[in-house]
C-alpha cells in the first residue's frame, strides 16, 4: 500500500527532522512477564511499546506488540529471537495508534507488521546510500527471512548497480529457497553460499537482516572499503543480542547509529564496549539523522570500513511511515470506520 521510494523519503525527513529538533521519540521498552507457554517452555510473555512523532507527518504514533517471546536453536548451534503465534487463530499481536498533532484524537490503528519491514529496511538503506562506495557489485546478506528480502530489496533501490547477493542463513534450504526467488525476482545473481565467510569475502557491501543472538561473522574477514549494517544489537533482554561482533567495530573507521540515546538505555555493549576501551569516541559516533541533515561527515575515504548499527526501532518512524500509509488508505477507501467519538471523554485525563 506504500511505495518503497516513499517509505524511504518519509523516514528521511523524519530522522533529519529529529536532528533539528523537530521531532520527538520515547526509547523502545521491553517488559517481561513470568508466564510462560505450555507448549514452548523459557518462552514468556513480552510487551513491547515505543512511540514517537514528528511535524511534517502531523501525528504521534504508539506502537505495541503483546508477545510470546523466547529463543529456538538454530542447525548451525547458534540461537535466535523467536516469537510465538498463540494469539487466536494462530496469529501475532502488533498495532500501531495514530494520534493527531492537533486534533488529539486518534486517527487509526494499523497492523504493525508490514510497517515493521518497511522502515527497518529503508533505514538500512539511508544508511547504505550514504556510506558505502559508490559502486557496489557484489554484496554479502546474511539472513533469508522477512527482513532479509526487505533488505535485498531496499539494496537494489539505492545500490542499482549491484550485480551479485551472496545470502547466508543457518538453515540450507531456506536460504536456497531464498536465492532462487530473488534471483527470478530481481534478475541478479542471488547466491546461497555454503559459509558465513563467503558472504562477507569479496563483498563492498555485507547486511546483517537477522534475530540471531550471536554474531554473524568474524570481523577480521572484512575487505577495506566494506560497508557493514546490522538491525539487532543489544536490547536491554537476557541474552544479550547481537549481529557485530568486537573485530568488526575494531575494523570500524566510522561507526554511525540511528539512535545515540537507545545505545545508553539499552546498554548496548556492542558500541559502548569500543568506545570503553578507547577504540572509539563518544563524541565522534553520530545518528543517521545527523548524517542526513549535513551535520557530520560520513565516508572519507575508498578504503575505510563504516558500519551502520540500525540499533533500535522508534515510535518516530511509525509515526513517519504510518501518517503515508493514512493518506494511501484514505485515496483507496481501504479500512473501516468508528466513530471517533467512542475514543473521546468528556472530563480531563
Amino acid at each position: 500500500m506504500t511505495r518503497l521510494e516513499d517509505c524511504l523519503h518519509d523516514l528521511e525527513v523524519a530522522y533529519a527532522e529529529h536532528t533539528r529538533g523537530l521531532a520527538a521519540n520515547r526509547p523502545r521498552n521491553h517488559t517481561f512477564f513470568p508466564v510462560e507457554d505450555e507448549d514452548h517452555p523459557g518462552f514468556r510473555f513480552r510487551f513491547k511499546s515505543q512511540e514517537g512523532g514528528n511535524l511534517s507527518s502531523g501525528v504521534w504514533a504508539l506502537r505495541v506488540t503483546s508477545d510470546m517471546a523466547g529463543l529456538e536453536a538454530l542447525p548451525n548451534g547458534g540461537r535466535r529471537r523467536r516469537l510465538l503465534p498463540v494469539a487466536p487463530g494462530g496469529r501475532f499481536v502488533g498495532l500501531v495508534v495514530l494520534f493527531s498533532l492537533r486534533t488529539l484524537e486518534p486517527l487509526a490503528v494499523l497492523h504493525d507488521s508490514h510497517l515493521q519491514r518497511l522502515r527497518v529496511g529503508a533505514t538500512s538503506a539511508l544508511g547504505i546510500r550514504e556510506l558505502a562506495n559508490a559502486r557496489v557489485r557484489v554484496a554479502g546478506l546474511f539472513g533469508s527471512g522477512w527482513q532479509a528480502a526487505s533488505h535485498l530489496e531496499y539494496l537494489l533501490l539505492v545500490r542499482p548497480e549491484v550485480e551479485e547477493i551472496r545470502v547466508y542463513s543457518p538453515t540450507p534450504a531456506h536460504r536456497e529457497a531464498f536465492a532462487e526467488h530473488w534471483t527470478a525476482r530481481t534478475g541478479r545473481r542471488v547466491i546461497a553460499v555454503p559459509e558465513p565467510h563467503d558472504a562477507v569475502r569479496g563483498c563492498q557491501v555485507v547486511t546483517c537482516a537477522t534475530a540471531t543472538v550471536d554474531p554473524c561473522f568474524d570481523g577480521s574477514w572484512l575487505e577495506p572499503g566494506t560497508h557493514v549494517t546490522a538491525i539487532t544489537s543489544p536490547d536491554g533482554t537476557r541474552p544479550v543480542r547481537r549481529e557485530l561482533d568486537d573485530a568488526t567495530f575494531v575494523r570500524a573507521d566510522v561507526v554511525v547509529v540511528l539512535s545515540r540515546e537507545q545505545v545508553h538505555h539499552d546498554d548496548q555493549v556492542d558500541i559502548l564496549g569500543p568506545v570503553q576501551r578507547g577504540v572509539h569516541a563518544w563524541e565522534d559516533i553520530h545518528e543517521l539523522g545527523e548524517l542526513l541533515a549535513g551535520r557530520c561527515g560520513g565516508r572519507t575515504g575508498t578504503d575505510q570500513v563504516t558500519v551502520f548499527a540500525n540499533n533500535t526501532g522508534m515510535g518516530l518512524q511509525f509515526a513517519a511511515v504510518g501518517a503515508g500509509v493514512l493518506r494511501r488508505a484514505e485515496e483507496l477507501g481501504l479500512g473501516r470506520e468508528v466513530p471517533t467519538e467512542w475514543f473521546l471523554e468528556e472530563t480531563t485525563p
